[in-house]
């Protein structure tokens, strides 16, 4: 026999029976194994070898007790209650707004679960010696569980015993902020005792998003390397670690991203994620797309794998020396999703709450990881900007990149940008805003489609990408854009380099620039070396690196925000794995050695990086300024091929040493000639960013194959013949 609730006063019992053996069987309900209530048959139907009844309660079913259901032929089961969160007042009634969590008093600690379904909660509470004790918590209004124990329990362990629909299950707190290995126990910490004040730690000033360079990394694959002389590999202390080098003594690590010259380190997921062992990182690898805890640090990440503390001083440090380098840190996370639902936290605490259904009753799937969270719920979308203030004030998280971020909904987007921008006015916000198959309308989804709600969210171009570099998708590897020598694609390149704001061959796709994330490479798909080797698999080694060249010359100056993967700037492979979110450290590491190979496209990445900063037009937003501003002239070469000249006018009201700016960009095979109407220094070459290193001018330009290039006048220049 099964029982559920389906209404505040109505139960469903589902008997096993071959046979009609007994169309009114007296059912008669049990609270809290004491007060005992006979049920009114309201209507029975028999199929498949099921009696179903559906029964009448002669009173509303109130959460936090425990329900029995009794008949004298089947005997006793639990009523599940889990169908209450479906209720169209479940979020009104229960929705709360007080402390949750471990909190450290002056002389005591208090411990609140957010429970509404449980009959009982117990804590079990291990101290310092790892002696345990069991005490129950008291439920309160809003369905919340507390307890208050003398003494500041620093350091003691803790999980609870949830009984919901009279099963009992032990979990960890949701709330937790600190975590033994693998999540087994809670741990109680005194942040306030060590924990940086990020809020006094200085950085440049970020006037506009489009400021930004983002550069995405991870902490294991930059530090893995065993070329590297990197001490702690796969941690956040090893990416700390200063002073570190290649085989030929070029910078590792932390020193090598500090040299590059972007604004933003992306950090893909660092909360503490399932699919790798904490006691034994090097066993299994996994990108961290696969959320477990919200609060807490990612453990394999820890120098010091058995301290709960290691992990989270590690990632100050992290930050904080981050920061001494005038690099900001954005944080990868999943809101959209767990690892799995039904072995979640939030599963065991409050079933069914959490996680979006389907009309059928089923999970929604629209991550295709098995279910998509409900954001649009009040306490999930609290759990969230919770999470987002603690990475914010505890870790000095400076912004946040939403994985599939079209599965959440509006609402909690903007009150999000509400709470971070309070906490930091510059904070960047932006994801994934493809349109997911959710259970949810879209007209409440958070996707570049519905980007005029989201003003300040910048979303990832996919536009722009397949434009610039060909599709991304597997079986569409052999296509070319048009930086791989695709002309027919010249049209749709000016409308990406404008940000693809402006009217041109296709109707804009944001309401400003400053919502275009561009990117040609991300940790998902291939690589764009992989792709190169697929669609221009004639061409020479050195032929494919100057088209790294030219994507990542695109990449850097095109009106958004630019976007950079690891080792993009260098031309890194996966060798040819589209998908290596679990394979190993050899398809995902940063390989040292390639950077030793290939040292001098890195100081191209960085001399374009001072080319953007420079620059103050290219960070223009607005597109009716930016199309006035931009020109495009076509350049002519032989057999109809054709490369593009920008040329900037009206420049000098901004704040940027350029009187006369021209960007060239020659995709072809062959050189290409052009004659300027008048002479102009050489700004950008292949020997990088010369223009305050020479005074050379020239009239008629030779773009040589496959180049970028740019020429212009700076303020107080004057033309030699």
């Amino acid at each position: 026999m099964k029982a559920k609730l389906v209404g505040k006063r109505t139960i469903k019992a589902l008997i096993y029976s071959k046979d009609k053996k007994d169309e009114n069987p007296r059912f008669t309900l049990a609270v809290n194994s004491e007060k005992l209530i006979p049920l009114k048959i309201i209507d029975v139907r028999f199929q498949f070898g099921t009696n179903l009844y559906e029964l009448e309660v002669p009173f509303d079913i109130e959460l936090g007790n425990e329900y029995l259901i009794y008949t004298p032929q089947y005997g006793t089961e639990p009523v599940d209650v889990t169908n209450a969160v479906f209720a169209d007042d479940f979020d009104e009634k229960y929705a709360y707004d007080g402390p949750l969590g471990a909190i450290l008093n002056k002389d005591s600690t208090s411990f609140y679960l957010w429970a509404p379904l449980a009959s009982k909660v117990f804590l079990n509470l291990c101290d310092n010696d790892n002696k345990c004790t069991f005490h129950e918590l008291s439920r309160g209004e809003k369905g919340v569980f507390s307890l208050t124990l003398n003494g500041r329990l620093v350091g003691y362990e803790y999980t609870y015993m949830v009984i919901n629909n009279s099963r009992p299950i032990e979990v960890v707190d949701p709330y937790a902020k600190a975590s033994t290995q693998n999540a087994k126990r809670s741990v109680i910490v005194d942040f306030e005792a060590f924990t940086p004040d990020f809020s006094k730690q200085k950085l440049p000033a970020l006037n506009k998003m489009t400021e930004a360079i983002i550069y995405e990394a991870s902490v294991r694959d930059m530090t893995s390397d065993k070329t590297s002389d990197v001490v702690h590999k796969g941690t956040f202390l090893g990416l700390s670690e200063r002073g570190r080098t290649t085989r030929e003594g070029n910078p590792a690590g932390f020193d090598y991203l500090t040299s590059l010259g972007f604004t933003h380190l992306q950090l893909m997921p660092i909360y503490d994620f399932v699919t790798v062992d904490e006691t034994d990182p090097k066993r299994k690898y996994n990108w961290g797309y696969d959320p477990g805890q919200y609060f807490v640090p990612e453990g394999s990440y820890a120098s010091k794998l058995d301290d709960p503390l290691s992990r989270i001083k590690d990632l100050q440090k992290l930050v904080t020396q981050l920061h001494e380098a005038g690099i900001r840190v954005n944080m990868d996370v999943v809101y959209n999703h767990v690892y799995a639902a039904e072995t979640s936290i939030f599963e065991k605490v409050v079933p069914s709450y959490y996680f979006r259904h389907n009309d059928d009753g089923t999970m929604s799937n629209g991550s295709f990881c098995g279910n998509d969270l409900a954001t649009d719920r009040y306490m999930v979308r609290r759990l969230i900007l919770d999470s987002i203030e603690w990475w914010m004030k505890v870790y000095g998280i400076d912004g946040f990149r939403f994985d599939l971020m079209g599965i959440m909904d509006l609402e909690t987007m903007r009150q999000i940008e509400k709470l971070a921008t309070s906490i930091k006015p510059d904070v960047m916000l932006y994801g994934e805003g493809w349109n997911m198959p959710t259970n949810l309308p879209n007209e409440l989804k958070a996707t570049q489609d519905n980007h005029a709600q989201l003003p300040n969210y910048a979303f990832f171009n996919d536009s722009f990408r397949d434009i610039v570099k060909g599709s991304t998708a597997e079986d569409r590897m052999a296509d070319r854009g048009f930086l791989l020598g695709a002309g027919d694609y010249r049209l749709g390149f000016m409308f990406a380099y404008l940000g693809s704001s402006n009217q041109l061959v296709f109707s804009p796709k944001y309401t400003h620039a400053g919502q275009s994330i561009n990117y040609v490479e991300c940790h998902d798909n291939a690589t764009i070396f992989d792709k190169i080797t697929i669609a221009n698999a004639d061409e020479s080694e050195k032929d494919m690196l100057a088209r790294i060249r030219l994507l990542n010359s695109a990449v850097m100056v095109a009106f958004g925000i630019p976007f950079f993967h690891k080792g993009q700037e260098i031309g890194l492979t996966k060798f040819g794995d589209q998908n290596s979110y679990r394979s190993g450290d050899r398809v995902n590491q940063f390989a040292y050695v390639k950077l030793d190979d290939r040292y001098d496209m890195s100081i191209y990445f960085h001399e374009l990086t001072k080319l953007r900063k420079e620059c103050i037009f290219l960070h223009e937003t607005d597109p009716k300024k930016i199309r006035e501003m931009v020109e495009f002239k076509d350049i002519n070469g032989k057999n109809g091929n054709a490369g593009i000249l920008i040329d900037y006018v009206n420049i000098t009201k901004y704040e940027s040493p350029y009187k006369s700016f021209k960007v060239l960009f020659n995709p072809t095979k062959e050189t290409m000639y052009y004659d300027l109407d008048d002479y102009e220094k050489i700004i950008f070459d292949r020997a990088g960013y010369s223009a305050a290193k020479v005074d050379t001018y020239v009239k008629r330009l030779v773009l040589q194959p496959l180049s970028f290039f740019v020429v212009g006048l700076r303020k107080g220049d004057e033309r030699n013949e």
